[in-house]
This record gives C-alpha cells, structure tokens and sequence, in this order.
C-alpha cells in the first residue's frame, strides 16, 4: 500500500498507474491540496512502492499550467519512441475557472518534458462543451485526460461538462481526436444526464465489449457504463456500481492477460482524511456481460504458510449467550449456532495479515458474518452477510469508553450486494494486510477499504437466530505490508527504478 504522507496525512490525489516491460508498476499521483507537482513512485508488485524523482512541477508564471497541475494519464509514445503524459493545467490569471489539457514527454518515464504538440493545450469550448459564454457554474470542468488508441488513432476521454442540460446534470465524458493538425473536440462520448462531473474517466475492451469508467462526487463510488462500439451509445446494468463507497479515481492498467484498477481510498469518507493508495483488484466479465472486480492474482505469491480448519484453534465463545452451541462435525467442518441473541465465537488468529477463505452456509433466516479484531467484549469489525437480501456490511461496532451517554460504537463503513444463491451457501475470502481488508463472496470482490480503528483482536464468526456452518477454511500468512513515506534522492530515482526492475 501507499501514502504520500507528509506535513498532512491526505496528500495523494488524483492516480495513474503504468507498467512498463519489465514489469515495473509506475505510479503517478497528484499532491494536495496545493497541486504543484506530479509525484512518481515504482514497484515490483503493485503492494509496496518506492518515491522516485517527481514527474512534473507547475509552470513559470505567465505559462498555462503556472497555477495548478491535475490528473494525469501516462503510456506509450503513438507517434514515436519513448512515453507520453496528458494532463490537467490551470494558469493563475483564470482564477481557476479555466482547465486545459497539456502534455509531456519522456524516453524512460523519469526524466519528463513539457512538449505541447497537436494543438494542445486544448480547452472546453462550444459547440459541445461548456465554454466562457455558456458557464453557469463560473468554472469549467475540462479535466482528467485518459489517451486511447481505436483503430489506430488516438483519442483523449475528458471530464468535460455538456453544452446543454441542468446545470447540475451536465457532467459527461468529452472527447478529442487526434487529427494532422492537433486535438479535435468530438461531441461527447457519453452524457449520463444525471451527475454534476464525471471524473477520471477510463476507457476499456474486454471480450468484444467497450467499458467506460468514471467516478462520481455525488456518491463517492466508481461507476461504469458498456457499448459494442467505443464511439456507440453507451448503456448501464440495473446496479453500475463498480468500487463501492469510498474508493475513488479508478484507472484501468493492462498486467500481461490481467487487467488491474487502480485508485485511491478515501479513510472515513471524507476527502479531507487520510488518504491511501490500496492493493490493485483485477477486471473480469461475468456470462450476462457485467463487470466484476476479482482478487489481485499477486496474493498467493505472498503465502508464507497455509493452516487448514482442521489445525486451527478451536473458536470460543465471548458474550455468554446460553443458547449457543459450537460442534465439530468433522476435521473440516464446524457447525455454530444460536437461538436468541447474539453470539460470537472467536479464535487467536496465527498472524496479523492473513487471507482467510472457506465455505460459510446458514440455516433459517438468521443473522451471521464475520467479525476481524475482536477483544473480549465483542468489540470487532462485524462483517455482515444477509444470505436473504444479498446485503454485505463492513462494520465497526464496539464500546465507545469516550462517551457514557452513548457508550457505544456502531458504525457502517462500507456496504455492497451480492447474488443469492438458493442453498444459502458462500465461497468466501477475507484479506487483512495491514489496515486494509478485502471481502470477496462467490471469487467476487465485494468490500475493498482501509480503516484504522481497531488493529489488534481475534478473527471468528457470529450468529443470531441462526445455525451456520463454516467449512473447507484456510488461513495463509502473509508479511506485514511495506509503507513508503519518503522520497528518494532525486540523484538516485533512476537507480531505484533499476533496481526495482531487476
């Protein structure tokens, strides 16, 4: 994981990531709140990261980009060797009203010069997009530029606002065209009719099938939207939510046959809290043609060593309900259950980063999940699983020693829904890697997030009017994750780059 903590802890920003031949994973990320660099860090697996030399820093006074820098896209050079960086410029004079698109080069992704060919920097503009004449939000979103090659010709996706419609409804994605003479702004590639932006838009195809990706102020949640046809009329499933709460800026890599994500995550959903740069998720398409997010194919590389059910402590009960039971059926199966009230049964877990995966079924209409960091007074993270609904919560649920008067706390940090299936029955894997944590049910990544309330405590399940079993589990062992906070002598960055590498 990442954070580019410094004099504030909610310093990253807006993210990109590229993954050059050798494998090296290159992250690009703005620095706020002042946004006067770009800063780059490289990794060997996408989980533990290195600062390297910053990429990019604002203009001189009087250039267009003298103010501000935002987003970011990195990748290969189209009309040449070496790479290329579209990104966000504000110039100090349009008191910020004005966002424009400039670029950059570079022959080994360190070394970065501005180089503004093609017409750029380019800017909203009328017939299409809002422009100084059509304006009626006094500033004009012209940002987040995403290159994409079709049919070999190169594109820029861009936040960009629609020339028509309510004023907080005209967020769209906007898009050039790289013609002989520079970018031309096409109309939009899609007008969604319904959100103030769209930010960080993305572009990819899978399976025949062209996903666009964009991420939403209003709700804090990465959404998508799906064509036959990159310049066709795009659609959204019954639920378009891709990353649930809190996770933001989504950016799409290619990985060899994987596809990644990339984002960053907002702690405590406020944008003025931390923020970190969690482990990359993998795309996927399920039968109907639906985006799924699956677990990063990088974790089992990680495995120090594996306990299976049958050689882990027997779990234990801590708040005294009478009416619980626990059974060993067999070596590999246990069968817990309680009829009235809660009870949770816990046992040590062998480390403190863990995947965790196995069976759970439930009978009856009960409650159950999963409770992380559990002390003796069942003060936990509860991972809620509604077998009936398909409802899954992440949830911080304790004593509140602070406040007698409301000694309590109960706190949803992060919701999704999952299929339901008729037995009742998940396949589920829980990963816990420093204070982030990861759900998938059914090999579906359901909750990906970072919380930093409760760090110490037992694993187990917990049941209310239900019987459960848990069975075929496993735990592996993973290493406590490395934390970058630092930068490298710049003297040095394409040195640790190098080695990184090798």
């Amino acid at each position: 994981m990442y954070s580019g903590s410094g004099f504030s802890n909610w310093e990253i920003g807006d993210v990109d990531v590229f993954i050059d031949e050798s494998g090296v994973h290159h992250l690009f990320h703005l620095i706020i709140p002042n946004h006067d660099y770009i800063a780059h860090a490289v990794s060997k697996d996408g989980l533990s990261w290195k600062r390297v030399k910053n990429a990019l820093f604002v203009g001189d006074p009087g250039e267009w980009d003298d103010d501000m820098l935002w987003t970011m896209h990195v990748s290969k050079n189209s009309a040449g060797e070496g790479y290329e960086m579209y990104y966000t410029g504000l110039k100090r004079k349009d008191k910020g009203v004005t966002q424009k698109v400039g670029r950059a080069v570079s022959p080994d992704l360190i070394h970065w010069t501005k180089d503004n060919q093609y017409g750029l920097p380019l800017k909203s503009d009328a017939p299409f997009y809002e422009s100084r004449d059509n304006n009626p939000r006094e500033w004009l979103s012209f940002r987040d530029p995403y290159k994409y090659e079709f049919e070999g010709e190169d594109y820029l996706l861009i936040c960009a606002r629609s020339a028509v419609g309510p004023t907080y409804r005209r967020g769209c994605i906007g898009v050039a065209k790289r013609e002989e003479k520079g970018f031309v702004l096409q109309k939009p590639l899609h007008v969604a009719y319904v959100y103030d932006d769209i930010e960080c838009p993305c572009v990819v195809e899978i399976k025949g099938m062209h996903y666009l990706l964009g991420s939403i102020r209003e709700d804090i949640k990465v959404r998508y939207w799906f064509s036959p046809d990159f310049k066709g009329e795009y659609h959204a499933f019954h639920n378009n939510v891709l990353m649930p709460q809190g996770n933001y800026a989504a950016r799409i890599v290619k990985e060899g046959e994987y596809y990644l994500i990339y984002n960053f995550y907002f702690v405590g959903g406020n944008v003025n809290t931390l923020r970190v740069i969690p482990p990359p998720k993998q795309l996927d398409v399920d039968s109907n043609g639906r985006l799924l997010l699956k677990t990063y194919h990088h974790w089992r590389t990680l495995y120090q060593r594996t306990i299976h059910q049958r050689n882990m402590p027997v779990p234990t009960p801590i708040l005294g309900n009478p009416s619980a039971n626990f059974e060993i059926e067999n070596e590999n199966k246990w069968r817990i259950g309680c009829r009235s009230g809660y009870e949770v049964f816990c046992f040590d877990k062998p480390s403190e980063n863990f995947v965790w995966e196995g069976t759970l079924a439930v009978e009856g209409m009960g409650k159950t999940g999963f409770v992380i960091e559990c002390d003796e007074q069942g003060t936990a993270y509860y991972i809620s699983i509604d077998f009936v609904n398909g409802f899954v919560q992440f949830r911080a649920w304790g004593f509140n020693e602070k406040d007698v008067k409301n000694n309590f706390v109960f706190e949803n940090i992060q919701t999704n829904q999952f299929e339901i299936v008729e037995n009742k029955e998940i396949y589920f894997k829980i990963i816990r890697y420093g204070n982030y944590y990861e759900l998938s049910i059914n090999e579906v990544v359901k909750l990906t997030l970072l919380d930093y309330k409760y760090s110490e405590g037992k694993i187990g399940v917990y049941v209310c009017s239900a019987i459960v079993s848990l069975s075929d589990s496993k735990i592996h062992v993973i290493p406590e994750p490395e934390n970058e906070y630092a930068t490298a002598d710049p003297n040095k960055a394409f040195d640790e780059y190098n080695k990184i590498a090798q």
